[in-house]
């Protein structure tokens, strides 16, 4: 291939560059460049927005996204953008971990600065996104619903006791001899005033000693005459010391140490020289520690579906009948599975079991645990009370050892019919606080997005009209009613889930939608000079173009909608939700087979959401590239190969760009076309955290359009 000289103007900027913000703005006076010559028919193209047919499209928005920081500044994206789209999107300046801390405190300044920057380059705002999981507040969120304070006098404390040595019973000094001996005189630890200093062991055998802890020992003593003397506490070599004060009446008496660094000890009395008697009876060692509330929290809860026996039988298989295990008796021992180990094994602990049974006749059966085939605990057995008709029987259970722990229900040769309804297992824990309720949880937290929502109306001053007031709601596994559940933290590990805030396992599933929609119509409304009516609002989901499941999660999506429409009736807050927003991070496929089934499903996608009766909205449009091999090319790749290959590769994209225009348009009626956001302006850089590397965007990194505008322009255009 000839290169002839080329001539660049010397003092050309990037901003003369952006000022075409294409290839016209290189000046040529001999052949150019093949590479030059093969994308030189871009030059053509007006600036994207002025290719759309306004009078087929009238409320058609061409849309881009953009961070706030590279908008605000002004700088070459904020032309390119101002100067080819509708309307802009913050990557993530409008999230709410942009714009809460984790104190609460909200600061809207950049987003402030956003809208008077969009109005500046006549731009509308589309606003994203007013409730998620991601990109949360998590820390003060999750403040908000902590534990609540008991109110106890920090002051009051109970005794757990520790040890108690009792002398009753005895007939010599149980412990080592440390030079003198006391006597046991009937019960009674006695020791007569030698005439050397002398000391002795009053109990040994403490364990589970906790360093920095508050120990009392208690002891029931006399002496001949009134006296004091030194109590030491701990181990050879770490004690702590305490004086105690000795009547001539028997009487309780006490001191109390601060543990030293040891978890074994003893305690030893140290009369010293006294003259005269000391009697005791018995001594107590107590830890004192402040009171704590039981709380019972729900481990386990099991119910039944109907239908055989659902578990190994062991020579009994009750069918399950009407949502219960029916168990009749056959004469001969029995016993039955009744809930299976599984997921969340048990912690060592105290436990409540409550059992949901009928029974045709007053009683009682065992109810066992089983720590797999290795045998049964025997802490963990109960008697399960019945009664003729149904009852709920309870039992308190204590858990040496941790494990899988399988439940078996023993009715044994008990003469009677029983249907066992539930399994309930629920761990007694000890705490200075108490949870909250899930109504108060629910309460604090709907408190926590209207104040959110409220915040953002007010800095966005009525100026934002579109929002995607819910985004990324479905989980794309799951069942509810043959849908996708909604996501959830039960759906991902703890270490994930502590990064995140799952708003509808708070809010409720059914009732998420409606209390996010009332509080943006309600925060809209509130300020001044608008109309209620204007304000858009949009559930926001990726892999709705789904070719492997069917388009399923579009469906859920509706599904979705439409549960939380009705709910938000039901509530009295005419819920109404506007739009669906569709992220499409797609590729081209060079396999046939693969591009069309994307493609197929790129239409029913459409056909779903034009049939749903809401404003459509392609809300993150992008496209990367696979080839026959299923390699994901870089904009790195592309460069290398031949210059017709890559061009035929890039045009390949532009045909597709220009093919999902068309079908929107075509599927999508013009009162529900609500636009198309080109989520990638330029191509993503290497060390991008977006599809890094790919060639993502509609500009390469230096400003010049790509086959792909092309494209996304004729689509515009309808050709």
């Amino acid at each position: 291939m000839k290169i002839n000289k080329l001539y660049i103007p010397a003092l050309l900027s990037p901003l003369m560059l952006v000022g075409c913000a294409d290839w016209d703005d290189w000046n040529y006076n001999v052949e150019k460049p093949q590479t030059i010559a093969q994308y030189e028919y871009l030059n053509d193209y007006a600036p994207m927005k002025e290719n759309l047919d306004r009078s087929a499209h009238p409320n058609f928005k061409v849309g881009a996204a953009l961070s706030v920081d590279e908008f605000n500044g002004k700088g070459t994206l904020f032309r390119l953008a101002s100067r080819n789209f509708d309307e802009i999107v913050a990557g993530n300046a409008m999230k709410m971990a942009s714009c809460v801390n984790d104190q609460g405190t909200m600061d809207f300044s950049k987003v402030s600065s956003f809208v008077q920057a969009s109005e500046d380059a006549n731009l509308s705002i589309y606003g994203h996104t007013l409730a998620w999981h991601e990109q949360q507040p998590v820390k003060w969120l999750n403040k908000l619903i902590a534990d609540k304070e008991l109110d106890i006098d920090p002051n009051q404390k109970i005794e757990r006791v520790v040890k108690t040595q009792s002398f009753e019973g005895l007939d010599k000094f149980p412990f080592f001899v440390m030079g003198y001996e006391p006597e046991i005189i009937n019960g009674v630890l006695t020791s007569n005033c030698p005439v050397d200093w002398h000391q002795y062991f009053v109990i040994d055998g403490l364990s589970g000693l906790e360093e920095g802890q508050t120990y009392k020992l208690t002891a029931m003593i006399r002496a001949s005459k009134e006296h004091t003397i030194n109590v030491q506490f701990g181990n050879w070599g770490n004690v702590a010391e305490a004086k105690m004060k000795i009547g001539t009446e028997w009487k309780e008496t006490s001191v109390e140490f601060v543990c030293p660094p040891v978890s074994t000890g003893f305690s030893v009395f140290q009369p010293g020289v006294f003259d005269g008697t000391i009697e005791i009876q018995w001594v107590k060692v107590a830890k004192l520690e402040t009171p704590a509330l039981e709380v019972e929290q729900e481990v386990k809860h099991h119910t039944y579906t109907d239908g055989p026996f659902p578990y190994y039988p062991m020579g009994c298989e009750p069918p399950v009948i009407d949502g219960a295990i029916h168990f009749e008796p056959t004469g001969a021992w029995s016993q039955f599975f009744c809930l299976p180990g599984g997921e969340n094994p048990l912690k060592p602990g105290e436990y409540v079991v409550y059992v949901e049974i009928k029974s045709t006749k007053d009683g009682s059966i065992k109810l066992t645990a089983q720590n797999g085939w290795g045998g049964t605990d025997e802490n963990f057995t109960g008697s399960v009370a019945l009664k003729e008709g149904w009852t709920t029987s309870s039992f308190r259970m204590k858990l040496e050892q941790g494990g899988n722990y399988d439940m078996i229900l023993k009715p044994e040769t008990f003469d009677a019919v029983l249907d066992l309804k539930s399994i309930t297992i629920k761990q007694i824990v000890k705490m200075n606080s108490i949870p909250l309720t899930p109504e108060e949880k629910k309460d604090t937290l709907t408190w926590a997005m209207n104040k959110w929502v409220a915040g953002m109306m007010q800095a966005t001053e009525g100026k934002v009209k579109a929002w995607d007031l819910i985004n990324e709601a479905i989980s794309g596994g799951g069942n509810v009613n043959g849908f996708y559940d909604l996501q959830s933290a039960k759906y991902v590990s703890e270490a994930e889930a502590e990064n995140k805030f799952y708003w509808q396992d708070y809010l409720g599933a059914e009732e998420y939608g409606a209390i996010v929609e009332k509080a943006a119509r309600d925060a809209y409304a509130a300020i001044e000079g608008t109309n209620p009516a204007d304000l858009k609002l949009f559930i926001n989901d990726y892999n709705l173009e789904s070719d492997w499941d069917n388009n399923h999660k579009v469906k859920s999506l509706v599904h979705w909608i439409n549960v939380w429409e009705q709910k938000g009736k039901e509530l009295g807050y005419n819920t109404k939700i506007d739009g669906i927003g569709s992220q499409m991070h797609i590729s081209y496929y060079e396999n046939p087979q693969t591009q069309e089934s994307k493609k197929n499903a790129i239409v029913n996608m459409l056909k779903i959401m034009s049939e749903s009766g809401k404003l459509v909205r392609i809300s993150e449009l992008d496209m990367g590239y696979v080839d026959a091999d299923g390699k994901t090319l870089t904009v790195k790749d592309l460069k290398e190969m031949p210059i017709e290959e890559r061009v035929a590769k890039e045009k390949a994209m532009a045909d597709f760009y220009q093919w999902i225009v068309k079908k929107y348009f075509e599927i999508v009626p013009a009162a529900q076309q609500y636009g198309i956001t080109q989520w990638c302006l330029t191509d993503a850089p290497d060390n991008s955290g977006w599809r890094g590397g790919e060639p993502v965007g509609l500009w390469t990194l230096d400003y010049q359009r790509k086959p792909a505008y092309g494209g996304f322009a004729e689509g515009l255009a309808g050709k």
